[in-house]
């Protein structure tokens, strides 16, 4: 871009305004032209040439005409002109523009999903907003084993030399001489102690027992689909059908291998998850109901009373529903329900069972998050156990979800692998220690594989890491538990001196304060999505999920 500049003297009235200059652009040119007007007149009032001669006057007329054309002054355009010299002005805008720099239409927005917990992070971060896993995480390949801060190579190392060391242990281990069996793809869990069995497809009959035949079908059918939804949250691909099968088997076998003897105990490490699907519906990423199904298989092989707990942080609304009104199934839960705003929405303690089957159904519904230890053994105490020993079952299978684990970004609860070990311990003593274990749902593979670690570790017969003791339970959850001893002493009277003693030792904890509930009550309601970004703290100080002392 140059500036062409162009100098121009007028004369008025017979006086002379000299110098006055002004610029104007014109691209591809850098000369410099002068010009000058004469706007005077002679005695006779005419344009003339003031004392120049004809030839002088033709020659500087010419020199103007030139000077002009060479200048081309602007002139007002109308938008019909602009419009149609658009062309015009941009062959002469693209002749130089060295100068400018275009604007980058596609930006490119990094991101990455964690391995831990696979919430996405955004821009060139290394450790996860969420659960603070480092982006090149082991875990996938050592488990809790492995460093949440950087890719470890010293534990990668030390891990590798203890699965070569244990290998040949491993090799010879066998059902005959284990006590605890695991459902397993991959062997490398506690060599010569545990013992892997063979997964198989469970059939259609099987599946019957437990849902109905259009939802069996329903499934079966995603087979044939690259993919497909049965909610917004719940979806497979070709693969998944077969994937459900092989859990729904692999429990089976488990429950049975169980009651016969053949094994003392057994953890099956299963996907997809099932103690969201009922009777006629797949939901929360469950397809079959594997406990139910393990249920069912216990009874085959002569079990008269199935116990199941369901710790995971959502409640098992299939399996209520399809036990729903039979007394020889116990179904009790310990989820987050905060009056139904939780997912799934069920599980309120007046859930009680229906059609004379009431008081087989047991919840324990928290109110909040951040739920940890002590509000759970605290209600396996006064709860749990009391009615499980009541009950009497022949055998007991857990639905363990690790979710309300420390770290879960889903559960956002605070149970510890010292904890869920402790309730595996409290459970072992029912039923002969029949206990079957089915891994439910979880969302952080650190907080799986430590509690799972811990829970196996009981299974078998190794010592706990920690036994909880001096149990004081939150305020929200004693309440809780109170509330539903309330309703289920009027089915299992045995609770009835547990509930008036806990209110004669802790009655000034269970009195609500309405005044100061008011107060805390939110003037505030934040974003959803506060809970997984970085403002994942103000987001639970806001929602009274964590409370600042």
């Amino acid at each position: 871009m140059v500036s062409e500049t162009v100098q121009v003297s007028c004369v008025t009235n017979g006086g002379t305004e000299s110098n006055q200059g002004f610029k104007r652009k014109h691209l591809g040119s850098d000369e410099q032209t002068t010009a000058s007007c004469h706007n005077g007149s002679d005695t006779k009032g005419d344009i003339g040439t003031s004392g120049r001669d004809a030839t002088s006057n033709k020659d500087e007329d010419t020199q103007l005409e030139n000077a002009s054309k060479k200048v081309r002054l602007p002139k007002e355009l109308t938008i019909q002109d602009m419009y149609n010299n658009q062309d015009a002005f941009d062959d002469e805008e693209d002749e130089d523009d060295s100068d400018w720099e275009p604007v980058q239409k596609h930006i490119e927005i990094l991101k990455w999903f964690c391995t831990n917990c696979t919430m996405v992070n955004l821009g060139d971060v290394f450790h996860c907003d969420i659960c603070g896993e480092h982006k090149e995480s082991g875990i996938l390949r050592h488990g809790f084993y492995a460093s949440p801060f950087s890719p470890a190579v010293e534990l990668i190392q030390v891990e590798s030399e203890a699965r070569v060391r244990d290998k040949d242990i491993w090799s010879e281990a066998s059902a005959s001489n284990c006590s605890t069996a695991v459902g397993l793809a991959v062997a490398g869990i506690f060599p010569g102690k545990c013992c892997p069995i063979p997964a198989r497809e469970i059939t259609p009959e099987e599946l019957q027992m437990v849902h109905s035949s259009e939802h069996v079908a329903a499934v079966e059918i995603t087979s044939q689909m690259f993919s497909s939804y049965f909610t917004p949250d719940t979806y497979a691909n070709e693969h998944s059908a077969q994937a459900a099968r092989l859990a729904a088997g692999l429990c089976a076998d488990l429950a049975s291998a169980i009651f016969s003897e053949r094994v003392k105990n057994g953890f099956a490490l299963v996907r997809p998850p099932g103690h969201h699907a009922g009777v006629r519906q797949a939901m929360g990423f469950c397809l079959h109901n594997n406990a139910a199904v393990a249920a069912l298989a216990a009874q085959a092989a002569g079990a008269k009373k199935v116990l199941i707990v369901d710790w995971d942080v959502h409640h098992g609304n299939g399996t209520q529903e399809i036990f729903d009104q039979n007394k020889s199934v116990l179904y009790i839960s310990l989820h987050r329900h905060e009056g139904g705003k939780f997912y799934p929405g069920t599980g309120a303690a007046f859930e009680v069972g229906s059609k004379g089957a009431e008081g087989y159904c047991v919840n324990i519904p928290w109110s909040r998050g951040g739920v940890g230890d002590n509000d759970y053994i605290f209600a396996f105490q006064q709860v749990v156990l009391p009615i499980a020993s009541k009950f009497a079952p022949d055998f007991t299978i857990i639905s363990a979800g690790f979710d309300a684990a420390r770290g879960d970004p889903l559960g956002c609860c605070d149970v510890t692998p010292a904890g869920y070990a402790q309730m595996t311990h409290m459970l072992s003593a029912l039923s002969g220690g029949k206990l079957l274990v089915i891994l439910e749902g979880s969302y952080n593979l650190r907080s799986i594989s430590s509690s799972a670690t811990s829970v196996i570790k009981v299974l078998l017969g190794e010592s706990r890491e920690c036994e909880l003791e001096n149990v004081v339970p939150s305020k929200a959850g004693l309440h809780t538990v109170l509330e539903v001893l309330k309703i289920q002493m009027n089915y299992w009277p045995n609770l009835s001196s547990s509930f008036e003693k806990l209110q004669s030792q802790w009655g000034m904890y269970s009195v609500e304060n309405k005044e100061k509930q008011a107060k805390k009550r939110r003037v505030f309601e934040p974003p959803i999505w506060w809970r997984w970004s970085r403002k994942q703290l103000l987001y639970h100080i806001l929602t009274g999920h964590f409370h600042l002392k």
